[in-house]
């Protein structure tokens, strides 16, 4: 293949070596210094074209298949990066009204200050926008969770999203990495939770008869060899209920650090998964003033991305 150019588009005839690696993995590597987020953008977009077809960012590359990559301009080495989490945070920016903001939310950084965090995302935003007059969380991920997230500009659209999260009008849909192999297909978890404090102090969930009422579907979508990826829908927004959910059905999520098998996370952590595998791939809602119906969705994090691939490799496909 030639040189990537920056003014004109690049055709690349992918060989033996290509075949079987996914089409955004293969575009991360050769246009080093764009951020995932372009590179999704330019499949998304059609930019990128297999056989002249658009592909999306799962597409498997074939042995002679002919690659047409547009013109990008990489990151200068010396090129000034984003130096604070407003900075980083107002490069995820999914959707954006004058009611509302959704961000894709990155591992490691919680949704608000406190417990030893000076700043939270919800610090971070409010900083990033100070002459907002009103900017609240709409809901809450677990700082080791990526994906979706919302956040409300308006009182008004606060309100309307938590009503419509109350009366179940919001679909949030999560993509998991289950120990062990799991019944494939569609089943719900109806199993309360409670909240308990340990000995030193750290809040866990359990099920408990007489917990609040909690409920998940869980849809296996395919083994990996003893794993199982599959597809988590909250239909009630207890704290941590997949993770404990799944747990409960003696299939914990891979790299959990409070409901999952500790002896199995180490093994993963040197095999590359460093962190709880939970990423909120799409929330869908209607609009809390427009009504306009809103299909919001956050392609797998990157490092959960790489590791299934290699996962995938390593355990001879899927099935």
């Amino acid at each position: 293949m030639k040189a990537l150019s920056k003014d004109s588009a690049t055709w690349m005839d992918a060989d033996d070596n290509c075949a079987g690696q996914r089409i955004d993995n293969l575009l991360a590597r050769l246009l080093k210094g764009v951020p995932r987020r372009h590179i999704y953008r330019l499949l998304r977009t059609g930019q990128v074209r297999v056989n002249s077809a658009r592909v999306d960012a799962t597409y498997r590359i074939r042995s002679a298949d002919r690659i047409r990559i547009p013109p990008v301009r990489t990151a200068s080495r010396n090129a000034e990066a984003p130096n604070g989490p407003s900075e980083r945070l107002e490069a995820r920016i999914l959707f954006e009204d004058e009611s509302m903001l959704v961000l894709d939310k990155p591992a490691g950084m919680a949704v608000h200050g406190g417990s030893g965090i000076s700043r939270g995302i919800i610090e971070a935003m409010r900083h990033s926008r100070p002459k907002l007059r009103f900017l609240e969380l709409a809901h809450r991920l677990d700082r080791d969770t990526s994906g979706v997230l919302l956040l409300a500009k308006k009182r008004a659209a606060l309100v309307g999203l938590h009503a419509a999260m109350r009366s179940g009008r919001v679909r949030k849909l999560y993509t998991v990495l289950m120990l062990g192999r799991a019944k494939l297909g569609s089943h719900e978890v109806d199993a309360p939770l409670a909240k308990y404090l340990l000995p030193g102090g750290d809040r866990r969930v359990r099920v408990a008869r007489d917990g609040l009422a909690a409920r998940t579907i869980f849809t296996g979508l395919r083994h990996i060899g003893t794993f199982t990826l599959a597809e988590a829908e909250l239909l009630t927004g207890r704290t941590h209920q997949i993770r404990v959910h799944s747990a409960s059905l003696g299939h914990p999520i891979a790299g959990d650090d409070k409901y999952g098998d500790f002896a199995a996370n180490k093994a993963l952590a040197r095999s590359g998964l460093k962190r709880l595998f939970l990423h909120a791939g799409r929330v869908v809602l209607e609009h809390p003033v427009s009504a306009v119906r809103l299909d919001l969705r956050s392609p797998l994090a990157a490092d959960l991305a790489s590791f299934l691939e290699r996962l995938e490799a390593e355990r001879g496909g899927v099935s």
